[in-house]
């Protein structure tokens, strides 16, 4: 073959290589077209599925969101009616237990026998356990329930520490512990009631781990708040029990000889977590075992300090001899009427009784009895209540005689009424020593 006609054919070759490479390349750009659309296509289907699931789930988690909320509004209703509950069957019991309370009380100062004696004390020990359970469950409810709103104002530690001073001496020396509080001439902003009962339950906790020694209450000036301090040479806390003691329902192990439990609920120190959480008062503790503890409680100063001679009154002794008393007694209860009557005439008081402000009225028409202190229950018959009767009765005699209201109503209301006409308040069922030392005080 001639060697142009062979250059023709390779140049045919290449031409027919590179047309056949061509074809080829656009075939593979088809190919991976129509792939790139399946791909498209199948992706387009499975965000269109899980657009669907998502749609889907929204609609439950909205649907169970619904659920939730109703569910919590129904708790927070039984939550709401379970404080109501408690707080109207608390009153109820407090009436009755009262009036075992003065009853056993006055009966103990008859018993001749040691025997007697015992059984007595077996069951003052027993209402009291039970009255302290009542008044726990219901603090706990009503702070679980956000019901208790704190009304701050100052308050003076001096007579604040004065009003603990009589409630737990007697204790205290039952023990034959010491029991001292520092004078202070100071105000702090706080909840009385409050600041009150978590100071109670602080002390009735140092009181009863303690077996010798004592328990001293102090304060401390830190820039703008003062510390608050209880110490006791108690049974002390172990580092382990730092955070346990403040659960409901844990006792502290004594230094007792058997090893035992020192007694109580195990409900004090919830209170106060409880109570100081609301108030927004730190509660803290430093403690060593077999050596004491000491609480702190951090608490804003007020504006004013208590005038001097308040103080020096405070600290005069006080006799807490209360014979030939003149008490007025408005009571409508007939058993606790009874039982209150028997425990002052057996502390050689003089009672006249009453039911309403109008029977209290009628007793003071005899000019030649005039009473020295009037003892009223707050809700009485027809209606009447105590603060109203008390005023009436001072405005009868023309003047502010001491009076003290004693009722089993617990709310704020009926506290902060009594402290705006002057009035002390003791809370139902009442402790005999403390309402003595309370009349005493009063007296003096």
């Amino acid at each position: 073959m001639p060697l142009r006609d062979i250059d023709d054919v390779d140049r045919l070759k290449k031409i027919n290589a590179a047309l056949v490479s061509r074809v080829e390349r656009s075939m593979d750009q088809q190919g991976n077209a129509f792939s790139l659309f399946q791909t498209a296509i199948s992706l387009e289907n499975r965000v269109r599925n899980r657009t669907e699931e998502l749609h889907a789930t929204l609609r439950r988690l909205e649907q169970s969101n619904i659920e939730l909320s109703a569910a919590k509004e129904n708790a927070e209703l039984a939550n709401l009616s379970k404080t109501r509950f408690l707080a109207a069957a608390s009153h109820d019991v407090l009436q009755p237990l009262n009036a075992a309370h003065l009853s056993v009380s006055a009966l103990a100062e008859v018993q001749t026998s040691e025997e007697g004696r015992k059984l007595v004390r077996q069951v003052e020990r027993s209402l009291e356990t039970m009255e302290d359970l009542l008044r726990t469950l219901l603090d706990i409810s009503k702070l679980d329930a956000g019901v208790v709103q704190p009304e701050i104002g100052d308050v003076s530690l001096e007579t604040l520490f004065s009003s603990l001073r009589s409630d737990f001496q007697p204790e205290a020396e039952k023990k034959g512990l010491s029991l001292k509080f520092r004078p202070v001439n100071v105000v702090v902003r706080s909840d009385r009631t409050l600041l009150r009962r978590i100071l109670q339950n602080i002390l009735s906790n140092a009181l009863r781990y303690t077996r010798s020694g004592g328990v001293l209450v102090g304060t401390r000036h830190r820039g703008d708040t003062i510390r608050i301090d209880v110490a006791d040479t108690g049974c002390g806390i172990a580092e382990d029990q730092r955070e346990a003691v403040f659960e409901e329902f844990h006792r502290g192990t004594s230094t007792l000889a058997d090893g035992g439990l020192a007694g109580g609920l195990g409900l004090g120190l919830a209170i106060v977590r409880r109570m100081a959480a609301a108030l927004g008062h730190p509660v803290t503790f430093s403690s060593r075992v077999g050596r004491g503890t000491i609480f702190h409680i951090d608490v804003p100063i007020g504006m004013a300090a208590e005038p001097a001679a308040a103080i020096a009154d405070m600290d005069r002794p006080r006799g807490y001899g209360l014979f030939g008393t003149k008490v007025l007694l408005v009571e409508n209860d007939a058993d606790v009427l009874s039982a209150m009557t028997s425990l002052l005439e057996r502390w050689q008081c003089l009672v006249r009784a009453a039911t309403s402000t109008d029977d209290a009225l009628d007793l003071l028409g005899d000019t030649d009895w005039v009473p020295d202190i009037v003892i009223a229950d707050q809700h009485l018959d027809g209606g009447d209540l105590g603060t109203a009767t008390i005023a009436e009765v001072r405005d009868y005699l023309g003047r502010p005689v001491p009076a003290l209201i004693v009722t089993a109503d617990g709310s704020e209301l009926v506290a902060k009424a009594a402290r705006a006409a002057g009035i002390e308040l003791m809370r139902k069922p009442l402790k005999p020593a403390q309402l003595r030392a309370l009349l005493a005080h009063l007296l003096a």
